[in-house]
């Protein structure tokens, strides 16, 4: 199959675009991009007319699937709230896929999200990353790609309600370092048992360090719920202490502090932005966050946080952090390439590129694809066509 007479726009290089090219798609994958016209035109090819070719875009923070539409207690598999520190949990075993939202946001040129445990919990779980297409959530997954904690209010609200421990900052804080540390110190056991068996018993199975140990050997991202300037801050002290790849998942104060986190080198997950300074931590919530961040040197990705702002306005979204002031290009940037770099699947994901799955979409010549109107005429996810209209 070809797209063809179209707008290319792989997001490889925001300033890279081909206003007469043609993708080629086989067998759910990118297997060429060029200017012109193809030389031979399958009979499946589809003419773009001149609009607006683009990769899907990837919601980098969402609770899809894991809290339902339209349901309260019991669609919602969001949070074990019965213990603190659940890194076992995996947001995976939670997700029903037949929700109404995931069709949602396909049509809205959403190809992929990130759906994660919530934020009650110090630890939470397992975050993994899904196409928006699919009937069993195995076939959807991309892959996991962290583990979320939460610093602040949430937890503390929670377990303050039980009269239970974490009460306080401090007490959130001292939960994901004592677990960051039995993790250490299970896998060192573990180690000393692999290279010598003779000498050494394993440690007792323990399917909290399990998830964790991952995480140690960097081979998951860790990722920190924050909206305040000291949360943000105390994540990356915990970061740096054991080492960790660090994601910081809202950043709402991230501009208070901006310089510091790009001296850090710590991407943020923000939003949402088009909601209201609905608890005590978000006051500091400004239109500009974005900007401030990018302009600073720090790697931004946009998010919805669905179920808090549905998910199909994350182009809305990343519009109303432009009106904050924030590139344009960037925005788009914001919901294609950026995410995919932070969530791990760069290599799967977020450019038209040879090699990487085709999630397109196709927008009307002249449309601007962040506009509340904007609808697109196309949605491709895995070379499937999920949408079409008027092309």
């Amino acid at each position: 199959m070809f797209i063809y007479n179209a707008e290319i726009h792989t997001m490889e290089n925001s300033a890279e675009v081909t206003d007469c090219g043609w993708i080629e798609v086989n067998d759910g994958k990118i297997t060429a991009v060029g200017s012109g016209v193809p030389d031979t035109l399958t009979e499946d090819s589809i003419d773009a007319k001149g609009g607006i070719v683009l990769p899907g875009f990837i919601d980098a923070h969402t609770h899809l699937g894991i809290i339902e539409d339209g349901l309260d207690f019991e669609g919602d598999d969001c949070n074990e709230s019965t213990d603190p520190f659940t890194p076992q949990m995996r947001a995976i075993d939670g997700i029903n896929p037949f929700d109404r939202c995931f069709e949602e946001a396909r049509m809205r040129g959403i190809t992929a999200a990130a759906s994660c445990p919530g934020s009650a919990n110090a630890c939470g779980g397992e975050i993994c990353v899904i196409k928006t297409a699919g009937r069993r959530v195995d076939d959807m997954l991309v892959r996991t790609c962290g583990i979320k904690f939460a610093m602040g209010e949430n937890p503390k609200r929670v377990y303050s309600d039980k009269n239970e421990t974490p009460m306080t900052r401090m007490a959130v804080t001292a939960i994901i370092r004592e677990g960051l540390y039995k993790t250490r110190r299970y896998s060192h056991d573990m180690d000393s048992y692999y290279s010598d068996n003779e000498n050494y018993e394993p440690p007792e199975y323990d399917i909290k360090c399990e998830a964790l140990m991952p995480l140690l050997d960097r081979k998951q991202k860790a990722f920190f719920h924050c909206h305040r300037a000291d949360d943000i801050c105390t994540a990356i002290r915990i970061a740096k202490e054991f080492s960790l790849d660090p994601v910081i998942i809202h950043g709402t104060e991230g501009h208070k502090i901006a310089d510091i986190i790009a001296e850090e080198e710590v991407p943020v997950i923000c939003g949402p932005i088009i909601c209201d300074r609905c608890k005590p931590e978000m006051r500091g919530l400004e239109l500009e966050n974005a900007k401030v961040l990018h302009e600073n040197g720090v790697k931004i990705a946009i998010c919805t946080d669905h179920t808090v702002i549905p998910i199909q306005y994350l182009p809305l979204s990343a519009q109303a952090a432009v009106k904050g002031g924030l590139d344009r290009e960037e925005a788009l940037r914001a919901l294609t390439v950026v995410p995919a770099e932070i969530l791990g699947i760069e290599d799967v994901a977020g450019t038209l590129t040879k090699g990487k799955d085709a999630d397109i979409q196709i927008y009307p010549k002249g449309c601007d694809p962040l506009d509340l109107m904007s609808e697109p005429l196309l949605v491709m996810i895995n070379g499937n066509i999920c949408k079409r209209e008027g092309i």
